[in-house]
């Protein structure tokens, strides 16, 4: 099972202890990250912390404790559990306090509580080569999706129902435009022009997303950040998902009809080529 970490201590799972008045079991009073490890080396691990920290703010959480204490636990818990391909979970939660929705009071002394454990995950090659299937579904979730909180019971459901039909993830919609994925972001791929909803506060700017955004540039890929509707989805040359742990996945089906020629398109092709690269390049990991 490996250990955990729980505050500042590696220990074991078995010995862990969460209070049932914790607000993140609660009230989802709390913000997480996900980072991808590769031949045991932390991938974006920087990009990953800095965001938990800009989401605590967001909902004036406190973490109290410095991003390069929460590195410098992390990178332990790695070592300590042997993990080679696989994630890393980290968690925090304003703490345990008498159930109220206000903030608990200064004097309370209530504290963040933090978390993290570690996965043994294999990358999804055979869906990297061969695609995978979506649905389209309606966006219920709230209007700050640009938090990376507790809070994903719509997320939830909607991967639910693209699991339901088969499929392998739900790309969203709110009034017509296309959102992102229940658990991804979403790009349509148009006469080799690479679009994708802007970073506002109804996506999460995903790490892969922005480390995409940069290889686009770098590599003279039309990326652009503007609203596009669900018929332009729908009828797109290519469509592909990422996320941490899917990478750069291709959409070969969506709503049961074939995305272009219902197999990974060329630009997807060249941007997973250029993305394994990246992580060869960070990581010194050959994938």
């Amino acid at each position: 099972m490996g250990k955990i970490i729980l505050g500042d201590q590696l220990l074991e799972r078995s010995d862990v202890l969460i209070d049932l008045e914790d607000r993140g079991y609660q009230f989802g009073d709390g913000v997480y990250e996900v980072i991808r490890v590769y031949g045991g080396k932390l991938f974006t691990m920087k990009e990953h912390i800095d965001r938990l920290f800009q989401s605590a703010k967001k909902i004036k959480l406190d973490i109290s404790m410095s991003p390069e204490q929460i590195q410098d636990l992390v990178e332990s818990l790695l070592k300590e559990n042997g993990v080679n391909f696989g994630s890393v979970y980290m968690q925090v939660t304003r703490g345990a306090a008498p159930r109220n929705h206000k903030f608990p009071l200064p004097a309370s002394n209530t504290k963040a509580v933090f978390t993290a454990y570690t996965n043994e995950v294999p990358r999804p090659q055979s869906q990297l080569e061969n695609g995978v299937e979506a649905i389209t579904a309606e966006d219920i979730r709230w209007l700050r999706c640009d938090i990376k909180s507790l809070n994903l019971l719509p997320n939830v459901l909607a991967k639910q129902e693209a699991a339901d039909s088969g499929c392998f993830e739900a790309i969203l919609h709110r009034n017509g435009i296309v959102t992102e994925g229940s658990s991804s972001n979403a790009y349509i791929v148009k006469n080799n022009e690479v679009m994708t909803h802007p970073a506002d506060n109804l996506i999460l700017n995903g790490i892969t997303r922005q480390v995409l955004a940069t290889l686009c540039k770098d590599n003279s890929i039309p990326f652009v950040e503007k609203e596009f509707e669900v018929h332009d989805l729908l009828h797109a040359d290519e469509v592909f998902i990422t996320s941490t742990t899917s990478e750069v996945m291709p959409v070969i089906k969506l709503d049961g009809r074939a995305v272009g020629n219902g197999v990974p398109g060329e630009i997807t092709r060249k941007l997973q080529s250029l993305f394994e690269a990246k992580i060869n390049q960070e990581t010194k990991v050959e994938i």
